[in-house]
């Protein structure tokens, strides 16, 4: 099983239409045009088999404002593993690639996980945040109840895990915010 890692730009329409398609399978046609942007524009890891791609993931860039600063941020999207294969390791693996490059260049991690995949990486470290999450939107700044007790944070590098007393305030993006 070898993970590659690439920016999206060397991707290839080729592969990158294989991801698209495990994504789409993978949450049930449940992948919007808004998740597939989110998810372009950073680092992909990912496996192929004879298959074609097995597991996927990837880390975006993000802004995050906390109590009065800016942070950039390595939030990670799109994780998916084909069915065929899933209960293999594969998503820790994809995680095994992807979490480097948060600790090396980003002041935290964070992530938005489904009750079914929030066992992988809480395995790994990462933890629910109990504080609000908000987003800075056109029209201000606004809580987001529905996305609380979703969110996970994973410390990186020096900076430490965020404080949870003070919201974690996500930069606007169309579709959904978090």
């Amino acid at each position: 099983m070898t993970v590659r890692t690439a920016p999206t730009h060397a991707l290839g329409a080729g592969r990158l239409r294989a991801v698209r398609t495990l994504l789409d399978a993978a949450f049930d046609g449940d992948f919007s045009a808004e998740d597939w942007d989110h998810a372009l524009g950073g680092v992909h890891a990912w496996i192929e088999d004879e298959r074609g791609i097995a597991a996927h993931g990837a880390v975006v860039q993000r802004r995050v404002l906390h109590r009065g600063r800016s942070y950039r941020i390595g939030y990670v999207e799109a994780v998916a593993v084909r069915a065929d294969v899933r209960r293999r390791g594969l998503g820790g693996a994809v995680m095994d690639a992807l979490e480097p490059v948060i600790d090396a260049t980003h002041a935290f991690g964070a992530l938005s996980a489904s009750d079914e995949g929030a066992a992988l990486y809480r395995g790994r470290g990462w933890r629910v945040w109990e504080g609000r999450i908000e987003v800075l939107g056109p029209g201000g700044t606004r809580r987001l109840p529905e996305e609380e007790g979703s969110v996970l944070v994973r410390a990186a590098g020096a900076a430490g895990p965020p404080d949870a007393a003070a919201p974690l305030v996500f930069d606007w993006r169309d579709g959904d915010v978090v």
